[in-house]
């Protein structure tokens, strides 16, 4: 047996490719010993290229985009500009640099005489009283009209004091040459390095290392005086984050003290540091109030923390902590929810189980808001305009693609929201007709919560679960929407809108946990729109944007708009977004909606209605849906006999044309089923004159007629 076996200065392919194919031929290698290199192309470095290799673990991936550098460019000339202005702020002020190097050389200048002069004066004084002691001594020895023994004594005295002046003097200036010793110890210490520095640039570069040796010098003499008589280092009073400055915790309670939420010595105890998210889009902070203080007030001062911020209300976002006296601020560097909603979650879900949460927006922290709607029934409220419908669609999309759950909707404002609902919905009213309201809460009240009681109470249960429909198929969640309630009870008289009232009451209150979910949105938020009776027990609340504090109270509740919670604040550019109080959080934060446009409604109703489908959940059509349909798809608005009569062959084989029938036969016998099946649904409705598809005229339906018939 032989193994082939290959030298080791032969070329292998497979290496010369993996190295082409991530270096882009930057790098040539060649073969010891060899002039023929490995890879010879110049192909540019990938942008954005992996690096499988590991060999630039530290490098951002900024640098090696066009883009990025261009963005760092941007970034760093604004910023430029604005630490310029700043520079120039500041050199009037006692933290200049030309007032720092000054207390600079005055702290240089007292270090080098240092503390010696003291000693050196006591000295001076002691030898001063010395030899006027030893002075004394003498004219007093000098009398000579004293007797011997005094004039002994006398003596005695002037030698002593002579003695003690002479040693006083030698102290002091023994004092005095030891302070001049350490002086310029002291002194050669402080100028050594500034010689050093000066020597050194001159001898390696001349005139310019001398400059930059001297401004070495004298930024060290600057960084000596950066404090000042009083002890403070420099802070910029007047920075904001608005003028691209950094949060700092100066900043912080600056902003606090001006705000009126602490007093002027008071203090806030941060408990994390001020950072930046780890998007790079808001600065944030959590931080500890001083006793006495509650969070509420602070809560309540957006306006004046937004000035002080250099921000806008909306950029500031103030959320309750854990405890009383714990606030976790955050402040978004630029307008939030300013830039286009992301494609919703919906457009790639095939299937939803709306027994689990379901995403109802994104946050601040651009975050997915996940709700569940189990035993939860809702508000959503706004003026118009405000992305309310965006928002209730979000559930309504969300139900729709569970092919389990029956939907029961009414707009009384007569739009054409819930239109496209109409081929899957159980029951639905579009006209505002609050007979139509009242049949749907019957039917609700008086069929679908009975049989729903009779279920749980076979289970076992006083309520219908997940696990009960895993093993049931019977057992499903239901969504009603009641859209606009105030023009539902301005058409119907006192007897039929307090009965509507009674019904939609009980149906939100024993209804929740037998699996029926409550929506009810307004554009008029006020007692009028939803009963004061039934708001107080809806539990989700949505707040888009409001006229009026006490209007964005209707909706979240008494006290939510001096707490902070104002949609009144939201600006009219950021459509969908609106404070939701879910229940899951601890206070209410800002969300926006996702937004579907018709298109993207279309789509997944579409695969709703094959969901539904699939499943055998669909509601049952009647004829005067058929002809709806067929007139629809005309695009006329009307449709002839005959059109409609081949329809309806396509949705029932009864319709159809036999082999042996003649027209008059065909005509015949399809017109006396569809008149049956007409009498069948109650439907009385006679066929007019109207226009075919070539100009001429033949009996058939009008769109509007079939409409008014339903």
């Amino acid at each position: 047996m032989s193994i082939e076996t290959t030298a080791s200065s032969a070329p292998d392919p497979e290496w010369e490719q993996f190295v082409t194919d991530h270096t882009g031929g930057l790098i040539e290698v060649r073969w010891k010993d060899s002039d023929t290199p490995l890879t010879a192309t110049s192909t540019p470095l990938a942008v954005n290229a992996p690096d499988p290799m590991g060999d630039l673990p530290l490098v951002p991936a900024w640098v090696r985009t066009p883009t990025g550098w261009r963005a760092r460019t941007e970034v760093a000339r604004v910023n430029s500009v604005r630490a310029f202005r700043r520079w120039v702020r500041r050199q009037t002020t006692e933290h200049g640099h030309t007032a720092q190097l000054a207390r600079g050389l005055r702290r240089t200048a007292v270090w080098i005489q240092g503390i010696e002069g003291t000693q050196v004066a006591v000295a001076k004084h002691e030898a001063r009283r010395a030899h006027h002691d030893y002075r004394a001594a003498r004219w007093a020895h000098d009398k000579r009209l004293v007797p011997g023994k005094e004039k002994d004594r006398r003596r005695a005295d002037m030698d002593r004091a002579s003695a003690a002046s002479t040693s006083a003097m030698a102290s002091y200036k023994k004092a005095r040459n030891e302070a001049r010793t350490k002086r310029a110890i002291r002194g050669a210490a402080a100028l050594a390095p500034v010689a050093a520095a000066e020597g050194a640039g001159l001898y390696l570069a001349g005139g310019p290392g001398g400059l930059l040796a001297t401004g070495s010098v004298l930024a060290a003499l600057t960084w000596i005086g950066r404090r000042t008589t009083a002890g403070e280092l420099y802070t910029d009073r007047t920075a904001k984050i608005g003028d691209g400055d950094r949060m700092t915790e100066e900043m912080v309670n600056r902003a606090y003290r001006d705000a009126r939420v602490i007093a002027s010595d008071d203090v806030l105890k941060l408990l994390t540091p001020c950072t930046l998210t780890a998007d790079g889009t808001a600065w944030q902070v959590q931080f500890e109030l001083p006793s006495g203080i509650p969070a509420a007030k602070a809560l309540g001062a957006q306006a004046g923390l937004a000035n002080a911020f250099g921000v806008s209300v909306q950029q500031i976002s103030q959320v309750k902590g854990e405890r009383e006296d714990r606030i976790k601020l955050r402040v978004s560097l630029k307008l939030p929810f300013s830039s286009k909603p992301q494609p919703g979650p919906l457009l790639a879900a095939e299937q939803v189980n709306l027994w689990r949460e379901i995403d109802m927006g994104v946050s601040l922290r651009g975050e997915f808001v996940k709700v569940s709607w189990v035993e939860r029934s809702g508000l959503f409220g706004g003026e118009p305009g405000s992305g309310k419908s965006s928002g209730a669609n979000d559930l309504l999309l969300a139900a729709a693609l569970d092919p389990t759950v029956p939907l029961y909707l009414a707009d009384g404002k007569g739009g054409a929201d819930i239109t496209p609902f109409e081929s899957i919905a159980a029951m639905f009213d579009t006209d505002g007709d609050p007979a139509k309201l009242l049949a749907i809460l019957k039917h609700i009240w008086e069929v679908e919560i009975p049989f729903r009681r009779a279920l749980a109470k076979e289970h076992g249960s006083r309520k219908l679960t997940e696990q009960m429909a895993a093993v049931d198929p019977r057992v499903c969640l239901a969504v009603l929407l009641v859209d606009e309630w105030s023009s539902y009870g301005a058409a119907a008289d006192v007897k039929m809108r307090q009965e509507m009232e009674r019904l939609l009451r009980l149906i939100v209150q024993q209804g929740r946990a037998l699996g029926i979910i409550t929506l009810c949105a307004t554009q008029k938020p006020d007692s009028d729109s939803v009963p004061t009776g039934i708001r107080d027990i809806l539990s989700i609340r949505w707040a888009m944007r409001c006229m009026t504090p006490e209007a964005s109270d209707t909706i979240l509740g008494k006290g939510y708009a001096s707490a902070g919670h104002n949609a009144q604040q939201i600006l009219k550019s950021q459509r969908g977004v609106g404070i939701l109080l879910s229940g899951e959080a601890a206070e209410p934060e800002l969300v926006r909606s996702h937004y579907y446009d018709d298109d993207e409604v279309a789509a997944i109703l579409q695969r709703a209605h094959a969901l539904r489908q699939g499943a055998g959940t669909l509601p049952e059509a009647t004829i005067l849906d058929h002809l709806i349909q067929a007139a629809t798809g005309t695009g006329r608005g009307e449709v002839t006999r005959a059109e409609a009569f081949a329809y309806l062959a396509g949705v029932d084989a009864q319709y159809a044309r036999r082999d042996e029938e003649s027209d008059a036969q065909y005509g015949s016998r399809v017109g006396k089923l569809l008149a049956a099946a007409m009498a069948a649904d109650g439907v009385e409705l006679e066929a007019v004159k109207v226009d075919t598809a070539d100009g001429k005229t033949s009996r058939g339906y009008r769109l509007d007629d079939l409409l008014a018939a339903r």
